[in-house]
């Protein structure tokens, strides 16, 4: 002791200072919903079933029923199977999934008759590592796959169009756009389009922005699938919002309607930043969206606590919960896009080891949104991983024979890419008659890193443009057109392609994605098989070969 001053330790001092202390965290508080797996106030499992109708589920009767009740009860639940699959123990339902000599499909049919309330019961009779084991036997495509974000502070459509190019060319099968000025939509959804052709034939795009403006855009041609449809938990989150499970459905089959590929989002923690978690645990509350989604004919979800994780990732057990989520979705048959695009934590250490949950098993979507540009251009709040962190996460796919969806690339096919995607908004604009895109700005995004690179824009101009893409109508085939007179006869090719996609609807199908000839690779006609050692996806052959391909490799004849 020095006088009345406590002499502090200069360990814990340092240890103080350390990143990972800035991050936020309390304790199980049940009452306010702060309580990830297991709630003393969770419901009890059970099921009542009479004359074809449950008329009791989970420790309530009809009659108590509130809407997400009602829906779950009359969409979500297979009545046929419910009171045998009720009957099997959590605990025999938990070895299963970790069981190699029970199939994919045996546990896809025995869930399907087990309520909110049973499948929570199920999580947490398993550990993190074997939530990861189940993930690897449930996910629905046999091939993990990638989503990138592609936005920009300036709402750049040059720079969205450049880092769609690159983003595609490293792998991402899915990119998504929101705007930081939401009227900017229109030419977001553009550039996307077009710019993730470039760097591959076959990405699927969306713009996310008000569910109005959405639709039509998807409807128009100028997205190819739809994600932000959020469903929750509680009946006054969802009554909050001016939905419900049935109008959430309906809003599916518009897009269904068009030939749009749609999944729902939810994510732990949603209904406690929003005060009405009713003190259930958050896994719990989770389940009921997912099967909301499931009950509203959505293919698949985005999950994970998404834009929630500083909630869900501030309680004990709160990582363990996202992956639990995770695994619910895909033992309902959902795609699964497991989030990992929501910044949470000051702590590199920590936040890597909550994406190495999904990375390692593989889900259908390890990102639903990895940051294909540096976080201070991500208008998602910030990834995980951004731009910044490609190589890191290539040498992570390399050093665990792992596939996480994305390959190194080569300094000059970036530029490549980048360039003619540039190249190719400005001939559309001008083609179009909608904005100018100066031979300056094409050159700058061809070589930036992130809109401090890059020039200024209009904005005034571009938003009067983007209000014009709407007042006059102007859809995919526009695009295409503009791009074939304009010289870019193979990009046009595989726009016009992306069109034809919907006619046919393959990849409306559970985890679809395109590869580069445009076929559908989806749960179903490419379905996971992992039965244990030696089955399932192995990394191998020519994607091993290029997963090895990183840079700054060290050539031996030259020390």
């Amino acid at each position: 002791m020095e006088g009345s001053q406590l002499k502090r330790s200069k360990r814990i001092e340092a240890l103080d200072k350390r990143a990972v202390n800035l991050d936020g965290y309390i304790n199980e508080w049940p009452e306010m919903g702060f309580v990830a797996m297991s709630s003393p106030y969770d419901p009890k499992p059970s099921i009542k079933v009479q004359d074809g109708i449950i008329v009791e589920m989970d420790g309530k009767t009809r009659d108590e029923f509130d809407f997400i009740d009602q829906f779950i009860a009359d969409y979500a639940i297979n009545i046929d199977r419910t009171e045998h699959s009720m009957s099997v123990p959590s605990l025999d339902i938990a070895r299963m999934i970790v069981d190699i000599n029970v199939s994919r499909k045996e546990i896809l049919e025995l869930v399907s008759g087990i309520t909110p309330a049973k499948m929570t019961e199920v999580m947490n009779h398993l550990n993190v590592v074997e939530l990861m084991m189940g993930m690897q036997k449930m996910r629905a495509r046999k091939i993990p796959g990638n989503q990138a974000h592609i936005t920009n502070l300036k709402d750049d459509p040059v720079q969205i169009a450049a880092d769609a190019a690159e983003g595609a060319l490293r792998g991402f099968s899915e990119e998504e756009t929101t705007m930081g000025v939401a009227r900017y939509a229109p030419l977001s959804a553009m550039a996307l389009l077009i710019g993730s052709q470039c760097g591959r034939k076959g990405v699927l795009t969306q713009c996310s922005a008000e569910e109005a403006t959405e639709l039509e855009l998807g409807i128009r041609g100028l997205t190819t699938y739809a994600e932000t449809l959020s469903v929750y938990g509680t009946e006054r989150v969802f009554v909050d919002g001016d939905d419900t499970p049935y109008s959430k459905a309906f809003l599916n089959s518009a897009y269904a309607s068009r030939g749009l590929k749609v999944r729902f989002t939810s994510g732990s923690g949603s209904e406690v930043l929003m005060g009405y978690s009713e003190k259930k645990s958050m896994l719990y509350l989770e389940c009921r969206c997912l099967y909301v989604t499931k009950g509203g004919g959505s293919q698949g979800i985005q999950n994970g606590s998404v834009s929630c994780i500083g909630v869900t990732g501030s309680v004990p057990s709160g990582i363990r919960e996202v992956i639990a989520e995770n695994l619910v979705a895909a033992m309902l048959g959902l795609e699964c896009a497991s989030s990992n695009d929501q910044s949470f934590s000051n702590s590199d250490m920590r936040r890597t080891a909550r994406t190495m949950l999904q990375f390692l098993p593989g889900t259908d979507f390890i990102f639903s949104g990895y940051a294909a540009e540096p976080n201070y251009d991500n208008m998602f709040a910030g990834s995980n991983f951004d731009a910044e962190d490609f190589d890191d996460y290539n040498v992570l796919q390399r050093d665990m024979q792992v596939d996480g969806g994305l390959r190194p690339v080569k300094e000059e096919e970036v530029i490549r890419v980048r360039n003619t995607a540039a190249k190719a908004v400005q001939a559309v604009f001008k083609q179009l008659g909608i904005a100018e895109v100066t031979d300056e700005q094409v050159e700058a995004v061809t070589y930036a890193h992130g809109s401090k690179d890059t020039l200024d824009r209009d904005v005034a101009a571009d938003l009067v443009a983007a209000d014009d893409v709407l007042k006059r109508g102007i859809t995919g085939i526009d695009v295409v057109r503009a791009l074939a007179d304009s010289g870019f006869a193979e990009l046009a090719d595989s726009v016009l392609n992306m069109l034809k996609a919907r006619v046919t609807g393959d990849y409306m199908q559970t985890a679809a994605i395109l590869d580069t000839n445009f076929n559908a690779v989806s749960g179903v006609n490419t379905p996971n098989d992992y039965m244990g050692p030696g089955t399932g996806y192995r990394v191998e052959g020519e994607r091993w070969e290029e997963i090895k391909r990183i840079p700054h490799i060290i050539d031996p004849n030259q020390i």
